[in-house]
């Protein structure tokens, strides 16, 4: 499944790559196409939104990029970079065993779900910790619930949060670990505006200030403009990709 090779000047910033992915479910007799023939790169460091409505099949792309589902056919090739040994260590992921993306998950990847999935008798440092009790090379609860805003309500308990910030206790364990690439599936999507705004400062943070890929998947079209790539889909399928020549800061967003 993975592989070692030396770095090329085009590959070196590829973080994925999407060949022809298709993914069908079945459904008792019938069989739900959810992704059609998709192609696309993520590169390092990006923000992308994946912009689509409900059905479009961004959650199914989101789901096979972490390693949470795998495509019925095509090939998504994952680049990890090495900067101290110079080389790129290659996954494909439309192969591998349940072992091996269990390991991926673990160590290369952080999600961000619409629902925050806190464990409410813990603290919000307690609800970080237990990421970074698993991970290789993990920041400290303390610093990741400071990029998020929150250093000062490391000890209070989900209850005593509100939504947004129990949204931003949620990123702080995503990316406690030191994730390669951190994945969002409507991160904003049970909030309202105000209040995402400053989840989406939060993902903006972690994307500048560490350089993590990131991709929020998203059906709301305001939110494309802080991105540095928009891609949109319909009906499983990519009808647009552009290229935001200026990032929007969140504060200025509107939808």
């Amino acid at each position: 499944m993975q592989s070692k090779v030396a770095l090329s000047a085009d590959a070196d910033n590829t973080v994925f790559e999407v060949e022809n992915i298709t993914k069908v479910y079945q459904m008792g007799e019938v069989d739900v196409h959810a992704l059609r023939g998709i192609n696309l790169k993520l590169y390092q460091g990006e923000l992308t939104v994946l912009l689509g409505a409900s059905g479009s099949g961004k959650s199914t792309l989101l789901n096979i990029l972490g390693g949470l589902d795998t495509p019925s056919s095509g090939t998504v090739l994952y680049h990890n970079s090495d900067k101290v040994t110079q080389t790129i260590q290659t996954i494909d992921l439309s192969k591998a065993s349940e072992h091996e993306l269990t390991e991926y998950r673990r160590y290369n990847v952080g999600f961000v779900f619409q629902f925050y999935n806190l464990i409410p008798s813990l603290t919000a440092r307690e609800n970080v910790a237990v990421v970074t009790e698993i991970a290789k090379n993990p920041m400290t609860p303390e610093e990741a619930l400071e990029i998020v805003g929150l250093g000062e309500r490391l000890n209070h308990f989900p209850a005593q949060l509100s939504g947004g910030e129990q949204q931003r206790v949620a990123i702080a364990r995503a990316i406690a670990k030191n994730p390669d690439v951190l994945l969002c599936d409507e991160p904003t999507g049970a909030l309202d505006s105000q209040t995402g705004i400053k989840v989406l400062e939060a993902l903006q943070r972690v994307n500048q200030e560490l350089g993590t890929t990131t991709a929020v998947i998203t059906h709301n079209a305001g939110i494309a403009e802080m991105a540095d790539r928009v891609i949109s889909l319909s009906d499983g399928q990519i009808i647009k990709s552009y290229t935001n020549e200026t990032r929007i800061d969140p504060q200025k967003l509107t939808w």
